[in-house]
């Protein structure tokens, strides 16, 4: 729960201020952390008092201290030296201690809860009163993010997220799998869109600045009850997943902004190919030269406006009514008709979505 190294910086931080030297050792005796090695020969005394009723007792020279969790014995303190001095900084030091403990077991029970909430592992009474117990406000307006980068696995960005938005309290910064960092807001401070983007454009900036690469942030919809965060969970991870499909020019995408994507990402591969079969029989987008997927995606730009396409295009209009026509001989559709432009621009999202999910099946 609580590292070795966390405890060593705490003792070393207390022998800087007392000038007492300090060991902690766990109940069998095995050292965990010391300010020095003149006390790692105690291990026996330690397993001995760990199993004595003695809150405390001066052994060989030394003060020995017991540190509870939950009325058990968790750890032993000892203090170097006899004396007066030697035993209050004992008890000072193992007060400290034992105070770091109780925070991070409750920053652990907090971090278990939100894992838990987000994937829906918990009942609706257990939420509310396991909720009142670590002290979380119920009825505050949250919203799930979800942080991704191209290096996540080799650093450590979970604890980065944690420095970044230390200074909140009520945020929580927590993982449910190796590559992405989850972030559930806290909004009393404004919930307004952009406020939410702001927020995500400043997580993004940090980490860049840490060398992070490929930084991805999306994000759900604003919740307004703790039973309802993991909604907004799975909405900023099915934004994620999207925006990689129809959006994988932006860095930060919203669930509101996913549009008709939303749909096609929830239809059955087989489905896809039945409607791409309709659409363009044997053929396939993927079968159009680099001219014509050009001219169609300009065309669309531009509100199927034929004029302003072929300005743009540095062609003659003739030349792109001519284009437009071979188009609609090959697949049947006039792109100058609302209808078969509707038709055919949801077909290519269709034909990106299926060559995505294959390249991530393999």
């Amino acid at each position: 729960m609580i590292s070795n190294q966390i405890l060593q910086n705490t003792i070393e931080g207390l022998k800087t201020i007392t000038r007492v030297d300090f060991c902690v050792m766990d109940t069998d005796g095995k050292e965990v952390a010391s300010t020095t090695e003149n006390m790692s020969a105690g291990g026996a005394q330690a397993a001995e008092f760990a199993r004595s009723p003695a809150d405390s007792q001066e052994i060989k020279g030394y003060q020995y201290f017991k540190i509870f969790e939950e009325q058990q014995v968790e750890y032993v303190l000892i203090a170097g030296g006899a004396g007066e001095d030697s035993y209050m900084m004992g008890k000072i030091a193992a007060f400290q201690i034992q105070n770091l403990l109780i925070a991070y077991k409750e920053r652990f029970d907090r971090d278990n809860f939100i894992k838990n909430l987000l994937l829906d592992n918990l009942l609706l009474i257990d939420i509310y009163s396991r909720a009142k117990k670590l002290h979380i406000q119920t009825d505050a307006n949250r919203v799930a993010m979800i942080v991704e980068s191209d290096n996540a696995r080799d650093s450590n960005i979970l604890e980065m997220m944690r420095t970044f938005l230390a200074g909140n309290g009520k945020d929580f910064v927590t993982a449910v799998d190796e590559s992405n960092v989850i972030i559930v807001k806290d909004l009393s401070d404004g919930d307004s869109p952009r406020e939410i983007e702001r927020t995500a454009q400043a997580v993004g900036g940090y980490l860049r600045r840490e060398g992070m690469s490929g930084v991805r942030v999306a994000y759900g919809t604003v919740v307004k009850e703790i039973k309802e965060v993991s909604r907004s969970y799975k909405e900023a991870k099915m934004a994620l997943d999207v925006g990689k499909i129809f959006f994988d020019e932006r860095d930060i995408i919203a669930y509101s902004e996913l549009g008709i994507g939303r749909l096609i990402y929830q239809l059955p591969i087989p489905l896809c190919k039945m409607f791409i079969r309709e659409i363009f029989g044997g053929k396939s987008p993927d079968d159009f030269d680099e001219e014509t997927l050009g001219t169609i995606n300009k065309f669309f730009e531009n509100s199927l406006n034929v004029s302003e396409t072929s300005r743009q295009l540095f062609i003659h209009r003739n030349t792109l009514v001519y284009r437009l026509d071979k188009l609609q001989k090959s697949t049947g559709l006039d792109l100058r008709i609302f209808e078969d432009a509707i038709t055919f621009r949801i077909a290519l999202m269709v034909v990106k979505y299926m060559d995505y999910m294959e390249s991530f099946e393999y």
